[in-house]
C-alpha cells in the first residue's frame, strides 16, 4: 500500500503506468524532486578531505544491503543510468535497506529480500521510501511513433518499465510505504543542445541516523571492498540459477561485515571477455550498455578490468572455493581486511542471509 503526504494513494485507472504518471505529477512529490535537484551532489571519498566521515556501505548494480544505523553511518550507490535506486527505511527503528535495481525481473523477490530485515511481519509499521534514478532513455518522438513491430524496450526504454514495476509491487503489498522521493524519469532527465537525454544524478547517499537522502557520486576508494569480483557477479549472475530473479547478497547485517555471496559462471565468460577486449571503446559502449551516451567516463575501463580478471581467473571456484562467500571486516584504521569464512548463524547453507528483526 502506498501513501503520499500521509494519505493513501489511489487512482481511477487500473493501469500501473497511469499510477506512476499520477505519482510523478503529485504536488508533494514534484516539490520533493525540485528540492532534491537543488541539492549539491556530494563527492564521497575515503580521503580525510571528504566532508562526510564515518562507516559506509556501497552497493553495485543489482546488489542490496540492509544496515543498522547504530553501526553504519551512510549507505549509497551510484553509476545508475537506466537503473533505479530504492531506499526503504523503518520509521520506528531506522533500519534501512537500499537496492540498486537493474531489471523488472528482480523487483518482486528483491523487495521481499529487502523487507525481511526491515519489518517483522507487523504490517502497521510505517516505511519511508525513496526512488532515485532512471531517466527518459527514449525520446518522446520514439514513444509517440511506436508501432507493434517494435519491442517494449524500443517503445518504453528501460527506465519506465522498471519504475512502473516497482510502483506496482509496492501498491500490491500489505506494508505501508510512504513515498518521500520519486526522483525518476523526467525529473531526473537533462538534455543537451541536440536533444540527447542524460540523468541529472547517477547516485545518492542515505544518512542512516536521519534517513536524509542526498545526491552523491563515489570514487574508487569508496566502491569497496572486493570491487572487481562484485562487478563480475552482476554480469555473470544470469548463469547461476541461485540468483534467478534475486538481488545479490552483499552485507551481513547482524555481524556488520561484508559477506560477498558466491556466484558461479562458465568458461564461456572467458571466451566472451577475450572477444570483447579487442573491441574499441565506442564498440564496447554500444554493445555493453543500455544507454551508451549516458555512461560515465569509467564505464569502459571498469569493464576491461573485469574481463582481465576473468581471463586470468576463468574458473569460478578459484574465486569462491567450496562455494563459500568472500568475507571482509572493518579494521581499526577504517580499511577492509579479508578473512576466512566460517559458518555463522545468520547464513544458511545456500549462502543467503536469514532474517534478523530489530525493534
Amino acid at each position: 500500500m502506498i501513501f503520499v503526504d500521509g494519505l493513501p494513494f489511489s487512482t481511477d485507472s487500473s493501469q500501473e503506468r497511469d499510477a506512476l504518471v499520477n505519482l510523478l505529477e503529485h504536488p508533494k512529490l514534484v516539490s520533493a524532486s525540485n528540492s532534491f535537484e537543488a541539492m549539491q551532489e556530494v563527492k564521497f571519498s575515503a580521503s580525510k578531505e571528504c566532508a562526510l566521515q564515518g562507516r559506509w556501505v556501497y552497493l553495485f548494480q543489482r546488489e542490496f544491503a540492509t544496515v543498522d544505523p547504530a553501526l553504519i553511518d551512510f549507505i549509497g550507490t551510484d553509476e545508475a543510468t537506466t537503473c533505479v535506486g530504492l531506499v526503504i527505511r523503518n520509521q520506528r527503528n531506522g533500519m534501512t535497506s537500499v537496492a540498486h535495481m537493474d531489471s523488472t525481473k528482480v523487483v518482486d523477490t528483491g523487495l521481499t529480500q529487502m523487507l525481511s530485515l526491515v519489518v517483522d511481519k507487523n504490517f502497521d509499521v510505517d516505511l519511508d521510501v525513496h526512488l532515485i534514478g532512471g531517466f527518459e532513455d527514449v525520446s518522446p518522438q520514439q514513444a509517440n511513433g511506436s508501432t507493434r513491430s517494435k519491442t517494449l524496450a524500443e517503445v518504453d526504454g528501460y527506465s519506465f518499465p522498471l519504475c512502473t514495476k516497482i510502483i506496482e509491487t509496492l501498491r500490491k503489498r500489505q506494508e505501508k510505504f510512504h513515498i518521500q522521493t520519486l526522483y525518476v524519469l523526467r525529473h531526473n532527465t537533462r538534455r543537451d543542445s541536440q536533444g540527447n537525454a542524460y540523468p541529472v544524478f547517477n547516485g545518492f547517499l542515505v544518512k542512516t541516523s536521519t534517513g536524509f537522502v542526498i545526491p552523491a557520486s563515489f570514487d574508487r576508494t569508496t566502491r569497496c571492498p572486493d570491487e572487481i569480483v562484485r562487478r563480475i557477479r552482476v554480469s555473470v549472475s544470469y548463469e547461476d540459477p541461485t540468483w534467478n530473479a534475486k538481488l545479490l547478497e552483499t552485507y551481513d547485517t547482524q555481524n556488520d561485515r561484508f559477506v560477498i555471496a558466491p556466484c558461479s559462471w562458465t568458461l564461456w565468460q572467458e571466451h566472451y571477455a577475450l572477444t570483447l577486449q579487442d573491441l574499441s571503446d565506442e564498440e564496447i559502449l554500444l554493445q555493453c550498455s543500455s544507454s551508451p551516451s549516458a555512461e560515465g567516463p569509467e564505464f569502459v575501463d571498469n569493464l576491461r578490468r573485469q574481463w582481465d580478471y576473468l581471463t586470468k581467473q576463468p574458473l569460478w571456484n578459484l574465486t569462491f572455493p567450496m562455494r563459500h562467500p568472500r568475507v571482509f571486516e572493518w579494521t581499526a584504521d577504517g580499511s577492509w581486511k579479508r578473512c576466512l569464512f566460517s559458518p555463522q548463524d545468520s547464513w544458511n547453507e545456500d549462502g543467503a542471509q536469514t532474517s534478523l528483526q530489530r525493534t
